[in-house]
């Protein structure tokens, strides 16, 4: 979707209902603006039901004092003004309750955003600012003051987050990416102390976009078969974001059409609405005409060179398997026969394998061993097929909510060497 061809209201209300649906945000909590070229400010409405708002609910405050709209500007209105006021670049503010953003602000603690490189690249350095009265003046200038100190990403005593950005869909990554690093972080002390990134890794992965030749594309050409993997790539990538195995900043797939091409998710790309027409062809090496594939595009190739039957490759960052991923942790999947049977055991990576580790990559990840855990990356799954590729990582990332979830009643007792072997027997596995 393209946000920009947006009114204001429209962007408001459509964000809001991802703040909503994803549980960040509570009918009556959290508020958004947007300041628009002429210094308006159009802002969520208090006192209306976030589930249920719609464009002629939204407020607009405008720049000579004047108030339109059925309703009460957000009582939060006096720091969203106040961060208008001194940073000129903030165009866009998310402000909300998510659970592990709050749990944060009641321990009084920011979260490390050099957990991994998504988290750092969005949000950097997480200020923290002292309690204010909610909606009070007081407030608004210890929030203002952090940002005008040049952080974009303020964790509230006591009471939430506040994000900003030069647009409403920058705020909003900024907001969800910090989220779901607090979360990767409260699941990973459960397994153990948790790593961080070097400056040398996160360098690694600062390019926006990689060296690749171009070739003209010509749509008319083409086949059934492209046509089908491209809408299929879309159902799993929209499905994967709505069941929380994708953020809006994290996770790449792909699909081979045959043995000199592929699709790839672009970048950058927003999970949440991708397009047929927003996949990037990769052929002979060669990216499409206009656009730009995902920055792990060299590692998605290099596996389709090596092995033949691999259909799919999909990077993902899931929240229980990231907290694996950050503690350098493999996943057990001797837990229940599912686990096994589909996702066999499981490799652990170091950071660096889809950069400058391809070959480690490619003897590692195979059919016979469709899944790894790489090192403060997330997970990366293959298969013959997208489905399958899917399947895969949704059973990865059911079996590391399961050993999590064992942790405090006394942790998972793994099935016995016996009942693998005959696993491997009764379904063929060898």
């Amino acid at each position: 979707m393209r946000y920009e061809y947006l009114h204001p209201r429209d962007e408001l209300v459509l964000t809001m209902q991802r703040i909503y649906r994803y549980k960040m945000t509570t009918t009556s909590g959290g508020n958004l603006s947007i300041l628009d070229e002429n210094a308006d400010m159009w802002i969520t409405p208090t006192g209306v039901d976030k589930g249920t708002l719609t464009p002629n609910d939204i407020m607009c405050m405008r720049a000579d004092g004047r108030m339109e709209g059925l309703h009460r500007p957000s009582s939060e209105y006096p720091f969203h003004k106040a961060i208008y006021g001194v940073r000129r670049d903030i165009r866009a503010i998310v402000h909300a309750h998510p659970m592990a953003l709050v749990a944060f602000s009641i321990a009084h603690q920011v979260p490390d955003t050099r957990l991994f490189h998504q988290a750092w690249r969005s949000n950097g350095t997480v200020a923290f600012a002292p309690y204010g009265t909610p909606g009070s003046e007081d407030l608004g200038g210890k929030i203002a003051q952090k940002f005008a100190e040049g952080f974009d990403s303020v964790i509230l005593e006591n009471h939430g987050v506040c994000c900003g950005g030069r647009t409403l869909q920058e705020a909003f990554q900024k907001f969800e990416t910090l989220e779901m690093c607090c979360k990767v972080l409260i699941k990973a002390h459960t397994l153990g102390e948790p790593h961080y990134l070097t400056d040398q890794q996160l360098q690694l992965q600062g390019k926006s976009d990689v060296p690749i030749d171009c070739f003209e594309y010509d749509p008319t050409m083409m086949s059934i078969r492209e046509k089908d993997l491209r809408n299929q790539l879309c159902r799993f990538i929209e499905r994967g974001y709505r069941q929380g195995l994708l953020t809006t900043t994290t996770g790449s797939f792909s699909a081979r059409i045959d043995g000199e091409k592929f699709l790839i998710t672009p970048y950058p790309l927003d999970r949440h609405s991708v397009l047929p027409e927003d996949l990037v062809m990769i052929r002979k090496g060669k990216k499409e005409f206009g656009k730009h594939p995902s920055r792990a595009v060299f590692a998605h190739k290099a596996l389709y060179d090596a092995h033949p039957g691999i259909g799919a490759v999909i990077n993902a960052s899931p929240i229980n398997a990231m907290a694996f991923s950050v503690c350098h942790r493999t996943v057990d999947t001797y837990t229940i026969p599912e686990s096994y049977v589909f996702v066999r055991e499981v490799s652990l990576l170091p950071f660096e394998a889809p950069f400058n580790g391809l070959e480690n990559l490619t003897r590692t990840l195979t059919l016979q061993s469709p899944a790894a855990v790489l090192c403060n990356n997330g997970v990366m799954v293959v298969g013959d097929t997208v489905l399958s590729a899917f399947d895969k990582l949704e059973v990865l990332e059911h079996s590391a909510e399961a050993v999590l979830d064992a942790h405090p009643i006394g942790g998972h007792v793994a099935m016995s060497q016996e009942i693998i072997d005959d696993l491997i027997r009764a379904f063929h596995l060898a």
